[in-house]
C-alpha cells in the first residue's frame, strides 16, 4: 500500500478552530473573522459577544491550540510566549484599525485548548465518561475543547 501524502489528511488545526467557533456561536458569540492575517501575524478567531444587552458587548481575539495527548508544550499553553502575545496584540491593533467601528469595544485575548485523538475502542469509552466543553468527530479523529481561557493574557503581558 502506498503512503498517502499529507494532502489526504485533514488539517487538525482547522478542525480545532471549527470546534471552537461552533462552541462560541452556541454561547452568544458572533464569529467575525477566521484566520485574520496581516503582516504582523494571524489571529485564529475574532468573535464578538452579544447577548442583546448593550453593556455586554465584548470583542475576543482567540488563539486556538490543537494538540494530541503527550505533546511537548502542555497542550499548547507554553506556545503562547511573550513574542506570540506581542504578535497577537499587533494583529489585533491592525484589525481594529481596519474596523474602527469596533475600536471602542472592550477587548480581550482568549486561548482555547483543543485535544485531538485518533478514535479507538478505548477512546470511545473515555469519551462517554469525560467532561469537556465541546467535542466533535472527523473521520478517525475526536476533538475536544478541553479548556477555554478568557483573558488569558492582557496587553501589558505582550510588552
Amino acid at each position: 500500500m502506498a503512503n498517502r501524502t499529507s494532502s489526504h489528511y485533514p488539517d487538525i488545526g482547522t478542525l480545532g478552530e471549527d470546534l471552537v467557533a461552533q462552541w462560541l456561536q452556541s454561547n452568544c458569540w458572533i464569529v467575525l473573522h477566521r484566520r485574520f492575517s496581516c503582516r504582523w501575524g494571524e489571529i485564529d478567531i475574532i468573535a464578538q459577544f452579544e447577548d442583546g444587552k448593550p453593556d455586554n458587548l465584548m470583542l475576543a481575539f482567540i488563539e486556538v491550540k490543537t494538540r494530541s495527548s503527550g505533546n511537548w508544550d502542555a497542550g499548547g499553553r507554553s506556545a503562547i510566549t511573550r513574542q506570540k502575545q506581542a504578535k497577537l496584540f499587533s494583529t489585533a491593533q491592525m484589525f481594529l484599525s481596519e474596523y474602527p467601528e469596533k475600536a471602542d469595544y472592550p477587548c480581550r485575548f482568549d486561548v482555547a485548548i483543543v485535544q485531538c485523538e485518533r478514535i479507538s475502542k478505548k477512546l470511545r469509552a473515555v469519551m462517554a465518561s469525560s467532561e469537556v466543553l465541546a467535542s466533535s468527530e472527523y473521520g478517525v479523529y475526536h476533538l475536544t475543547l478541553q479548556e477555554y481561557i478568557p483573558g488569558a493574557f492582557d496587553v501589558n503581558d505582550a510588552d
